[in-house]
C-alpha cells in the first residue's frame, strides 16, 4: 500500500496517476478524497485531526506527504510541526517509508542564485523557519536510523489544476480575464519554475527507488534561465494577448492584504523575486536520466487545460 496524505491537490492528483505505474494499492487521504484510479482506496479524514493520522498510515509501505495547509504563517507554525511529528511517529510504528514533498523556503538568500541539495539550511523568513523545522525533524530521525525517508524538493511551481501557484494566479488567470499580469520584485531577475506533472512523476519515482532514500532530491526543473518578464511574455504569447504588466511593490501588497487575506503572507517572501532564483536539479537528472518539460510546452498545456475547463462550465 502506498498512501498519499493530501491527495486532492495539484501534486496529489497527478502523483496518484503516476503511482499506478508501480502499484495497484494506493490510498488517497484527504477530507473528501476522489478516486483517480479505479483501484484507489479512499480514506476521508481531516488531516488537522492528529488522532486520525495513525489510521491513515497503518498498513502503508510508503507514505507521501503532499498536503498543503492554509498559506498563513500562524497556521503553519501551529499545524505543521505537530502534523509532521504525528506522521513520523505513525511511519515508525508501522515501518513505513516517508516521502515529504517540500519547497525551498529553508534556504538562505545567499543560496537563491543557485540552489542545490548541498545549499545550507538557514531560513531567512518566518515561514522558512517552519520548513527548516520540518526538514530537521525528518533528517534527525534518518540520522538516528529510526526512519527511512526522503525529501523531494521543488521550486515555485506552475501547472494544470494548480490554484495556489503565484504564476498561475497573478499572470495566467489575470491575462485570461483581460487584466494586467501582476509581478513582484524585479521582473528582470531569473526565476526557474517547476512544472507540477514533472514534480509528481519524480516524486513517485523517488518513492519507489530504494537507494533514493535518506537524502534530499531536487525534482526536475527547467534549466532555461528565464526572467519573470520572459515568463509573462511566454504566457501572453500563448494566449495571443499583449503582455500588459502591473508591478506590485511591497507597500501595495500590504494594502491588498486588507482585502485579499492571502496577500498578507507575501511580503516576507518577496526576496525570492528580487534576485536570481535558480533551482538546480542536476542530481536527479544524472541519476535518472529525466529532464524537465520545456517552459513553452508546460505553459501551452496549462493554458489548454484552463481553456477546456472554462469551455465545460
Amino acid at each position: 500500500m502506498q498512501t498519499i496524505l493530501g491527495s486532492g491537490g495539484a501534486i496529489g492528483i497527478t502523483l496518484a496517476k503516476e503511482l499506478k505505474n508501480y502499484t495497484n494499492q494506493i490510498r488517497l487521504v484527504s477530507r473528501n478524497p476522489k478516486k483517480v484510479n479505479e483501484t484507489d482506496e479512499l480514506c476521508p479524514i481531516d488531516l488537522n485531526d492528529l488522532s486520525q493520522i495513525d489510521k491513515a498510515v497503518a498498513g502503508s509501505e510508503v507514505v507521501y506527504v503532499v498536503v498543503g495547509f492554509e498559506y498563513k504563517l500562524s497556521v503553519w507554525q501551529k499545524v505543521w510541526p505537530e502534523f509532521m511529528k504525528a506522521v513520523i511517529d505513525a511511519c515508525k510504528t508501522h515501518n513505513a517509508k516517508l516521502v515529504f514533498f517540500d519547497n525551498v523556503y529553508m534556504y538562505p538568500k545567499s543560496a537563491m542564485p543557485h540552489m542545490t541539495e548541498a545549499s545550507p539550511i538557514q531560513a531567512c523568513s518566518k515561514k522558512g523557519e517552519v520548513r527548516q523545522q520540518l526538514h530537521e525533524m525528518i533528517m534527525n530521525e534518518v540520522e538516528k536510523k529510526t526512519l527511512t525517508a526522503l525529501i523531494a524538493r521543488s521550486a515555485d511551481f506552475y501547472g494544470p489544476d494548480n490554484k495556489n501557484s503565484a504564476l498561475n494566479m497573478m499572470v495566467v488567470d489575470n491575462l485570461m480575464k483581460g487584466k494586467k499580469a501582476q509581478a513582484f520584485g524585479n521582473m528582470h531577475k531569473i526565476h526557474t519554475y517547476t512544472y507540477t506533472p514533472d514534480a509528481a512523476k519524480a516524486t513517485a519515482l523517488l518513492g519507489n527507488t530504494t537507494d533514493a532514500y535518506n537524502q534530499v532530491w531536487h525534482v526536475p526543473t527547467t534549466k532555461e534561465k528565464l526572467t519573470n518578464l520572459q515568463w509573462i511574455q511566454l504566457i501572453a504569447n500563448e494566449l495571443n494577448v499583449d503582455a500588459k504588466i502591473q508591478t506590485v511593490p511591497v507597500w501595495l501588497i500590504k494594502i491588498l492584504g486588507l482585502f485579499i487575506p492571502i496577500m498578507k503572507e507575501f511580503p516576507e517572501m518577496i526576496y525570492q523575486y528580487e534576485q536570481d532564483y535558480v533551482f538546480d536539479s542536476t542530481k536527479f537528472e544524472k541519476r535518472f536520466g529525466i529532464v524537465s518539460t520545456a517552459p513553452k510546452d508546460g505553459i501551452r498545456i496549462l493554458i489548454e487545460n484552463l481553456k477546456t475547463q472554462n469551455a465545460s462550465r
